[in-house]
């Protein structure tokens, strides 16, 4: 005769460990930035990189071919109570915004790169450095281009911050 032992108890699921990302989208985020986000909630993740308020804020954004491997890149950009046009010739729109955010005083260096299609839209996570400051920040636009720039307009945001 065999007998049997039943355990009563409840069950929680935990959240330490989870990428926030990957459990709202379904694709991982980089190594490092995975470890220091595991375990948030996908709000307080996009909070905490998102859209970050600040003193930089992007407007109108437009690109033209200048010659071949070049583009002249223009931009307003709210920085503080101003609003100004920028430009940049780069091969590039991220050169092109870390050119326009140099000029209006954030050194802003990209340290780690890296974008996701989800859905119709792009994701950018971007480990950033400004005066020794390092960060992982995150853009999510129409397109990988607005994605990478929202993210680094949160870098810059993020940096003023720390």
């Amino acid at each position: 005769m065999s007998t049997s032992t039943f355990f009563a108890g409840s069950c929680r699921t935990s959240t330490a460990g989870v990428d926030p990302f990957a459990a709202r989208h379904g694709k991982p985020l980089p190594r490092d930035f995975a470890d220091e986000a595991a375990g948030m909630s996908w709000t307080e993740f996009e909070t905490h990189y998102g859209s970050m308020p600040g003193p930089f804020r992007l407007g109108r954004w437009s690109e033209s071919k200048a010659a071949p491997g070049l583009w002249v890149f223009e931009a307003t950009l709210g920085i503080g109570e101003s609003i100004c046009t920028m430009s940049a010739l780069a091969p590039g729109p991220v050169s092109a915004m870390t050119a326009m955010l140099y000029g209006a005083g954030c050194s802003i260096e990209i340290l780690a790169f890296h974008q996701h299609r989800i859905g119709h839209r792009a994701a950018t996570f971007l480990l950033c450095e400004v005066g020794g400051v390092r960060l992982w920040t995150m853009g999510i636009g129409e397109s990988e281009t607005e994605s990478a720039l929202r993210a680094m307009i949160s870098g810059a945001n993020r940096v003023q911050s720390v």
